[in-house]
């Protein structure tokens, strides 16, 4: 179930974009006060769209982070997968021999 989120995408977007598109660069804490968001919201919202345009490399782009949470979604689900098989085995290899123990 995904999060509840405070401020909209939309919202998101159009304060990343003013921070973007202003030259000279606004104080955060300024731009983020006249649109009624927090400052480090704003701030981290930011720092994201920086590093899915290519201009900062200190993190994951929201291709990367939705790739791995996909990848740890499947990796439990082969985890599950491969503890049914390893049972299954195990029950299939006692009928076989009825003199092995498990």
């Amino acid at each position: 179930m995904a999060a509840l989120r405070k401020y909209s995408l939309e919202l998101r977007e159009r304060a990343v974009r003013m921070y973007r598109v202003s030259d000279p660069k606004p104080q955060v804490k300024r731009l983020a006060a006249g649109i009624g968001l927090h400052p480090e919201a704003l701030r981290g919202w930011i720092r994201q769209a920086e590093r899915d345009a290519g201009e900062r490399n200190d993190g994951l782009t929201a291709d990367e982070r939705a790739e791995l949470v996909a990848l740890r979604k499947e990796n439990v689900q082969l985890k599950r997968a491969n503890e049914v098989l390893r049972t299954a085995s195990a029950l299939f290899a006692a009928q076989l021999d009825p003199t092995r123990a498990r």
